[in-house]
């Protein structure tokens, strides 16, 4: 009789060791390792070691080529973020807070899919009833629609064979449990083993496969991290519970970009495509207000413009506070202390806090530039031009640096009805300015400054 061996997995990185160990030798993670029972798999019991199909190696000029097999959604969003559709034979991994809108998400979908492919849903945390209550709600009802409500493994691996659809969508990953393993559902291994078997599923019958997963408190997929290693994509689904935005981005994308964004609003009648997110952003922008700037950043191919705050007041500490949301607070630090060197801004005396509005982060050196104005426009109390839009990168002598796709952002601001527009002096004589739009090219933070207010 074979015996069982105990390993221990690391939560955050999946290092495999054969001891505890307090800290994760290959990540570092402290208090990170859990123990997993591993036991020989039992042959013939389940149908799921003949889900993968033996295969001889081939060399590689012997493999026909045609292409990506992609199809629509029929979300233009979910689309976008994909990389232009769904890849056929992929494991796509859905993430994001309880609520949030993934199980909407995925059921939305199937009214387009049905159309021409055929679609099994399998859920273990609804049943057949509450599913189709949600589906009358949505409006869902297509005729090659399947739904199951099942949380053991075996049992959705014998319903795929059965029904042979094209699509599978396994609300959530967590539910499922394979009877083999004597762990609990949503355990590490567990969650590894199901998904270990979506996988040759996958890639052995060419299905797509769909997969929900929840996040835990730190914002990362519960389970182990090798789990986002096995799927082809791996999807976040991020939004405030005080709006009724929700932003979807790639965090890991074999088949395209993994920079685009996808943008919905939640409704009574469920998730509605926002295919204009600047504008949503801008809604409700105070006019005639100090410490505002306009930014324009780009998502993947799609330029988007944001508002960008600042609030700079007497500090009453011995060491002025900073504080940043939706930029990151190093960056923010550093162009604060290129503005009092540079510019001449006496912000050591001075409490400063910056706020992006909707939500969104920027992360990229084309805000930095905003950032800086928004300071400057509240340190000074001078309120910046409404229609005046920043985009370019400070350096630490506060220089301003040019940055990529410049004439996407021009073409979406002047879309937007904004009339100025600040950029870096260097690499903008080739530009294609928009009819409508002045040009103001800046050397320095401080020629930036003196323009815009």
């Amino acid at each position: 009789m074979a015996k069982t061996k105990t390993v221990f997995f690391c939560t955050n990185c999946g290092n495999e060791t054969l001891k505890w160990m307090g800290r994760c030798p290959s990540c570092g993670a402290f208090n990170t390792m859990q123990e997993h029972v591993q036991k020989p798999a039992s042959v013939g019991k389940v149908s799921m070691a003949s889900v993968g199909q033996s295969r001889n190696p081939q060399r590689i000029r012997d493999i026909e080529s045609d292409g990506e097999i992609r199809f629509s959604t029929g979300m233009g969003e979910l689309d976008r973020v994909l990389g232009g559709g769904a890849v056929a034979g992929s494991l796509i991994l859905v993430g994001g807070a309880p609520g949030i809108g993934k199980s909407t998400l995925l059921l939305q979908i199937c009214n387009c899919l049905c159309s021409e492919r055929r679609v099994l849903y399998v859920s273990g945390e609804e049943s057949e009833h509450q599913l189709k209550l949600r589906a009358e709600r949505l409006g869902v009802a297509p005729e090659e629609l399947f739904i199951l409500s099942e949380t053991r493994l075996s049992d959705v691996v014998s319903a795929a064979e059965e029904v042979h659809p094209d699509i599978l969508i396994v609300d959530s990953i967590q539910t499922l449990y394979n009877e083999e393993n004597e762990s609990s559902p949503g355990s590490i291994s567990q969650v590894k083993d199901c998904t270990m078997t979506m996988m040759q599923l996958s890639k052995s019958q060419g299905i797509t496969v769909f997969v929900v997963g929840h996040i835990n408190k730190d914002g990362n997929i519960a389970g182990p991290k090798v789990l986002e290693h096995m799927v082809d994509c791996v999807l976040y689904f991020e939004g405030d519970a005080n709006t009724s935005y929700r932003m979807l981005r790639a965090a890991k994308n074999r088949f395209g970009s993994t920079n685009e964004i996808g943008v919905f609003e939640m409704m009574d009648t469920g998730l509605s495509e926002v295919p204009n997110p600047s504008q949503m952003l801008l809604e409700g922008r105070p006019e005639g207000a100090s410490g505002t700037c306009v930014a324009c950043v780009m998502e993947g191919t799609r330029p988007v413009l944001a508002e960008v705050q600042a609030l700079v007041t007497k500090t009453t500490f011995n060491v002025p506070r900073r504080a940043a949301d939706g930029f990151d607070f190093n960056r923010a630090v550093l162009l604060m202390a290129v503005a009092e060197k540079r510019a001449g801004l006496k912000l050591s005396v001075f409490d400063a806090y910056i706020n992006v509005i909707g939500g969104l982060r920027l992360d990229e050196p084309g805000a930095d530039l905003p950032v800086a104005l928004a300071v400057a426009s509240s340190y000074r109390d001078t309120p910046i031009s409404d229609d005046l839009v920043a985009i370019g990168e400070v350096g630490l002598t506060g220089e301003i640096r040019s940055v990529s796709h410049m004439n996407q952002r021009l073409a979406e601001a002047a879309r937007l009805g904004f009339h100025k527009c600040i950029l870096p002096r260097s690499g903008s004589d080739k530009l294609e300015i928009p009819a409508g739009l002045t040009i103001y090219r800046v050397r320095n933070i401080r020629e930036a400054i003196e323009v815009a207010l």
